[in-house]
C-alpha cells in the first residue's frame, strides 16, 4: 500500500516525538538547543544523510543550514534539484559539543530511527555525505574509492530485511577546504541525476 504524503508528514512528525521522548543519547541532548530532525520533502526520490548537526543547524533544528549547506544547493542546482525536492538528515540528531565527530556508540543509538526514517519516505536513493555517514551502511567503504559508485545494501528495519541503494559522497564541507574535491562532487552529482532520471 502506498503512503499519501500526509500520513508521511505524520509518521515522520510522531517518529520525531519519540526520539524527543525516548531519551536518547542524553549527554548529547543535554549540550544541545535542538533536535535536529530532517527537513524537505517527505515524498522525496533521494534521502541525503549527513553526520551530525553543526552549530548552525543546532540553532536553527534544521540540517544543512551553514557554509557546507550552501555548497550543497549548489550541488543540488547543478543537477536541476531544489531543496524542496530532496530529504536531508543526519545519522546523529543532536549536535556533539565542540562539533567533535559522532562516537560509534551515538551512531549505533540513531540508527534504527534513520532506517524507520527512510522506511517512511520510501526514497529510490540514500546518499550518504561524508566517510562518517558513508560508513554506517557501508562497513568497509573508502570514501576516496567509493564516492560515486552505487551499491544496495541490505538493512533490517522493524525486523524487515530491506534492500536500499546507497550512494557514497563525499562531505560538501570537504569541497571548501580541497578545491579539487569540488569538481569531483559536481561530477559525482551527475550520477544523481543519473540514477533519479533527470535529463
Amino acid at each position: 500500500m502506498t503512503k499519501n504524503l500526509s500520513d508521511k508528514l505524520q509518521e515522520l512528525e510522531n517518529l520525531k516525538n519519540e526520539i524527543l521522548s525516548s531519551s536518547l543519547c542524553p549527554e548529547l541532548a543535554q549540550t544541545a538547543t535542538n533536535l535536529v530532525f530532517g527537513t524537505g520533502n517527505a515524498d522525496a526520490d533521494i534521502v541525503f544523510v549527513g553526520e551530525a548537526p553543526g552549530k548552525k543547524e543546532d540553532i536553527t533544528g534544521e540540517p544543512f543550514v551553514g557554509a557546507s549547506g550552501k555548497r550543497l544547493d549548489g550541488l543540488l542546482s547543478s543537477v536541476k534539484l531544489k531543496r524542496t525536492d530532496v530529504y536531508i538528515t543526519n545519522i546523529v540528531k543532536y549536535r556533539p559539543p565542540d562539533n567533535r565527530d559522532p562516537t560509534p556508540d551515538e551512531k549505533k543509538q540513531f540508527w534504527p530511527y534513520l532506517l524507520r526514517q527512510i522506511a517512511i519516505i520510501k526514497p529510490k536513493v540514500v546518499a550518504t555525505l561524508g566517510r562518517h555517514s558513508g560508513q554506517v551502511f557501508i562497513k568497509d567503504l573508502r570514501i576516496s574509492d567509493d564516492h560515486g559508485h552505487p551499491r544496495r545494501v541490505a538493512v533490517s528495519v522493524d525486523g524487515r530485511k530491506e534492500l536500499i541503494e546507497v550512494l557514497p559522497l563525499y562531505h560538501p564541507a570537504a569541497a571548501l577546504y580541497n578545491g579539487s574535491l569540488r569538481k569531483t562532487l559536481l561530477e559525482d552529482f551527475k550520477i544523481v541525476a543519473k540514477l533519479l532520471n533527470i535529463n
